[in-house]
């Protein structure tokens, strides 16, 4: 993947500079109405999960945890695993669509890497790739658009509100339950490998299961640091708030910035507000109740914190407006000695910086004593969908996703992404995957497949077994204090129908107060709009969803 993480990159449709216009919109969109389907799980007889069955393959150096500590691999395994025994398609074309962070592909007929994963597949794919930036869009338009016309697989992506997208998928979108749900799953057993944390945090619609989740680590946003940096500007284990701030201002100097952010990031709020243990996004009480982070002072204590930060100078200047791209190139250079990224991005920081810096997770800072909090992500990074046919379509579709979702340590996940020995990678002296020139060019990146299935994600950096060891030490410290959105796997009409509206909301009411344009007094009287036009419908209908869930 590229040099940034896709998680903060989808935060960028948020508006850093539209905090007046909002309210208008708030106002005008303040229906609750679900509009053409309940997609409640309430009341509703839910399907069994998918039957859990771990893939096999070859044992991890450093072992994983229960709690969610990744399994590491300091090396590159020798012995390759064969995961599926057959090719899992009949010659058809199938139609697929995914978001893009990389490079538009070169075609079909130019492309080893795409020619190979098709014969590989024993299917010709049609590839419609949509850039990040033009996501929402595209998919407004798809979900209103003719069902004939919809692609065989279509990868939802949980970063994005997309209005009413519950209905649509329960409307347009195959009913997958009676092929996954128990032990139906086993006639696919990559799939059966995805452990039963990604579809809980997917979620059912209407109590049924429509999609496949993208399995991802248990952090979330997090801080990379330039560790020289920090290290020189006094940064210790076990620092404060108050330490994370003297070393902010010792670090920054001339135009270099020890706090670099990007348009949509909130300055790293989501950094600071865990570090002091405020909720993410939505907490929920022992009788079930749910709470909106908003209306937690823990919270708002984060954004006046980052206000200072930004006041004394901490911050790049364009922290408002730069986007993430541009923003990684500036953390690589030295000219901002931090950024907030998704935990997923560490392959690319450790690989893009080799030689040049050396990149870090932070561990959080502690607030009035008490140690501080990491964000936990959503453990789907969205889930793919397929389009209603016939049986037999439908397990062909199945199998293709069942090979791509192929566990770390097979020759199926080698060839979906690194692409051909020889071809498109060598093998470095400890066996790890290196890409040749034509590998930077036709990879999984530019050629998404692995936004519509994959197998359980890993620590892996090829080459580089100390950032290994480092990521596995850091997740062990973290993980116990990882702070997860209750509304995680749950329906809410509200939030489907103006979930995005209400966050660009207060998203824009953040921005502007740690930017210094809206005081720190109007919080509140914000929160109080928000929760009446429509969060506090939103807590209602969060808790009563979970109470069907559990």
């Amino acid at each position: 993947m590229p040099s940034m993480s896709r998680r903060t990159l989808l935060r960028t449709v948020a508006a850093g500079g539209a905090a007046v216009s909002v309210p208008g919109l708030l106002t005008a969109c303040s229906s609750s109405d679900s509009g053409d389907g309940d997609v409640s799980n309430a009341g509703k007889k839910l399907a069994p999960w998918p039957a859990y069955r771990p893939a096999a393959g070859p044992k991890p150096d450093l072992a994983p945890t229960d709690a969610g500590v990744q399994a590491g691999y300091t090396t590159y395994p020798s012995d390759l695993v064969k995961s599926v025994s057959r090719t899992p398609g009949d010659g058809s074309t199938v139609r697929v669509m995914t978001v893009s962070f990389g490079t538009p592909p070169k075609p079909s007929s130019q492309n080893r890497f795409w020619a190979a994963v098709e014969k590989a597949l024993g299917v010709k794919i049609e590839y419609t790739i949509i850039s990040q930036a033009d996501y929402q869009k595209k998919m407004a338009t798809v979900m209103a658009g003719d069902a004939d016309a919809l692609p065989d697989i279509i990868n939802m992506f949980s970063g994005f509100t997309l209005p009413r997208e519950a209905q649509f998928v329960q409307r347009r979108a195959q009913d997958l339950t009676p092929y996954l749900s128990g032990d139906a799953i086993a006639d696919y057993p990559n799939l059966a490998g995805i452990p039963t944390h990604a579809w809980r945090d997917m979620g059912r619609i209407g109590g049924r299961i429509y999609g496949i989740p993208l399995e991802r680590p248990l952090p979330g946003s997090t801080l990379w640091i330039n560790q020289d940096m920090f290290a020189d500007a006094g940064m210790k284990e076990g620092w404060t708030a108050d330490d994370f701030t003297a070393v902010a201002r010792q670090g920054t100097r001339g135009r270099t910035y020890m706090l670099g952010a990007a348009n949509g990031s909130l300055f790293g709020n989501a950094y600071h507000s865990a570090a002091h243990n405020a909720p993410q996004r939505w907490a929920v009480t022992k009788d079930g109740t749910f709470l909106p982070s908003a209306a937690d002072e823990r919270y708002k204590a984060s954004i006046a914190f980052q206000a200072q930060l930004r006041k004394n100078g901490s911050y790049h200047p364009d922290a408002t407006s730069i986007s993430q791209i541009d923003l990684t190139t500036l953390y690589y250079n030295g000219t901002v000695g931090s950024m907030q990224d998704g935990f997923g991005a560490y392959l690319p920081k450790y690989r893009e910086s080799k030689g040049k810096m050396s990149p870090a997770a932070a561990l959080p800072y502690s607030v009035g004593g008490e140690p501080g909090g990491i964000v936990a992500a959503r453990r789907s990074f969205g889930y793919t969908v397929l389009k209603q046919a016939k049986k037999e379509r439908i397990e062909l579709l199945l199998r293709i996703l069942d090979y791509l979702a192929a566990p770390f340590g097979s020759e199926e996940w080698e060839l979906v992404h690194y692409g051909v020995e020889g071809v498109h990678f060598t093998r470095a002296k400890d066996g790890s995957p290196e890409f040749t020139k034509l590998g930077e060019v036709e990879n999984n990146t530019n050629l998404p497949l692995k936004y519509l299935a994959e197998g359980p994600q890993v620590l892996f950096v090829p080459g580089m077994p100390d950032a290994v060891r480092a990521l596995h030490a850091w997740q062990r410290k973290v993980v116990p204090h990882a702070i997860r959105d209750a509304s995680f796997g749950l329906q809410s009409a509200t939030n489907n129908s103006q979930g995005a509206t209400l966050k660009t909301f207060l998203d824009d009411t953040i921005t502007g107060i740690i930017a210094g344009r809206l005081p720190m007094s109007g919080w509140d009287a914000a929160v109080k709009r928000w929760r009446s036009r429509g969060g506090d419908r939103m807590a209602e209908e969060y808790a009563k969803d979970y109470a069907a869930n559990t």
